[in-house]
């Protein structure tokens, strides 16, 4: 009862080829599976129960399932995708542009009103406004 032991040189170049071939084409399609799931999902075009039958059919055979979903719905998956990317980038700008508002620099106008409620309550005197005040125009 001989078990014969592989080293890594008993494992020839081609194989390992082969293996690194089979192993990327089956983490591309775990991905491919898991953007046609999401898609089904995404699509607001079919109804309930299109959906639940693409996704049974995606689930119970997969290879036969995905690839008729890509050969029936491919062409509109690449424009959802882009549509969600645009829908986005809009959501993302608008929350931008509410955040940082109008940064403006204040006016000189702006600051002798300040200045001048300040004096009004009397936390600076007509000296330290008239001070400010030559700073401001000057």
């Amino acid at each position: 009862m001989a078990v014969h032991t592989y080293l890594a040189y008993d494992y020839p170049l081609l194989s390992a080829f082969w293996t690194m071939l089979w192993f990327f084409l089956w983490i591309m399609w775990f991905i491919l599976l898991f953007r046609v799931i999401v898609d089904i999902f995404r699509d607001d075009s079919i109804s309930g129960w299109a959906k639940a039958g693409w996704l049974l059919l995606v689930l119970v055979v997969p290879f036969l399932g995905v690839l008729v979903y890509v050969i029936a719905r491919g062409r509109g998956m690449g424009s959802r995708d882009v549509a969600q990317a645009r829908a986005q980038k809009a959501e993302f700008d608008q929350y931008i542009r509410e955040t940082a508002g109008p940064q403006a620099a204040p006016t000189s106008v702006d600051q002798l009103a300040k200045l001048s409620e300040i004096r009004a309550r009397g936390d600076i005197t007509d000296e330290e406004f008239q001070r400010a005040k030559a700073k401001v125009l000057g």
